[in-house]
């Protein structure tokens, strides 16, 4: 461990516990295992999630991990962070708004003594590419659809991706239909929607998995498609789901998609 001092087991395991609940399972080896607050039902989210993310990643990188630079943005806990350290990728930023979960983040880094693997407190509406550098790797999983200003994060993120963008969210139903644009007989297709969700219960609680901001998005498959692509990613794919996947990546409701520069 690298910035805690030789402690005990049951010293670390006595840290573990004050800063519960957790949201994801991490094995710690000796140090045990942290408990998810998630309902069981909703708990292989994680797996199917890391399983489509990990495809997409093993077949754009393989034999070059210690060449790729990877920022995890909104990471959370650190659970996609240390997955792709792991793999063995030469540097592996996370960054995230909110201060309790990076100090779970950063325990778990340093219980693992991932030397590759840092983190940093950060909100995606002000990432600057000046600032941050560029990342060979970007992922982006579980955090567009709690944006206010979705098209904002993504032309952020596309600036600082150079190969690939791994993104995971929710999505709503299409909306497909014709608008007038300035007069009756001006008109506009449109196909794709962005939802506007209240998180006010959530956010006003203090829910660490709200966003920033009461008001939130959520995109349709084609709006999602259709962002990435002005945001300045060339290309986009869905990533189809392996067997036994979580039920609302089963169902289309959840989409994990590669953007490719």
């Amino acid at each position: 461990m690298k910035s805690l001092m030789t402690p005990s087991v049951q010293q670390v395991k006595e840290r573990l516990a004050a800063l519960s609940p957790w949201f994801y399972e991490f094995d710690l080896g000796a140090f045990g295992t942290t408990t998810s607050a998630l309902p069981p039902e909703v708990l292989p989210i994680h797996q199917t999630r890391l399983e489509m993310v990990s495809r997409v990643v093993d077949e754009n990188f393989a034999g070059r991990f210690s060449q790729i630079r990877c920022l995890d943005v909104g990471c959370h806990e650190g659970y996609y962070s240390v997955a792709m350290a792991r793999r063995g990728m030469s540097e592996v930023r996370g960054v995230d708004v909110r201060e309790s979960n990076l100090a779970k983040a950063q325990l778990v880094g340093d219980i693992l003594d991932l030397r590759n693997l840092s983190f940093g407190q950060q909100n995606c509406e002000e990432l600057r590419v000046e600032e941050t550098g560029q990342y060979e790797l970007c992922l982006f999983l579980g955090l567009l659809y709690h944006l206010e200003n979705p098209m904002l994060c993504l032309r952020n993120i596309s600036r600082i991706t150079t190969e690939l963008c791994v993104i995971e969210t929710q999505v709503v139903d299409e909306v497909e239909g014709y608008t007038e644009w300035g007069a009756r007989e001006w008109t506009h297709p449109y196909r794709g929607v962005l939802a506007l969700i209240d998180e006010s219960d959530a956010f006003y609680a203090r829910n660490t998995e709200a966003g920033s901001s009461p008001v939130v998005t959520c995109p349709s498959p084609a709006a999602l498609h259709f962002m990435l692509k002005q945001a300045g990613f060339r290309r986009t794919e869905i990533i189809a789901p392996p067997p036994g996947a979580y039920e609302q990546h089963q169902r289309g409701k959840r989409l994990v998609c590669a953007a490719y520069k």
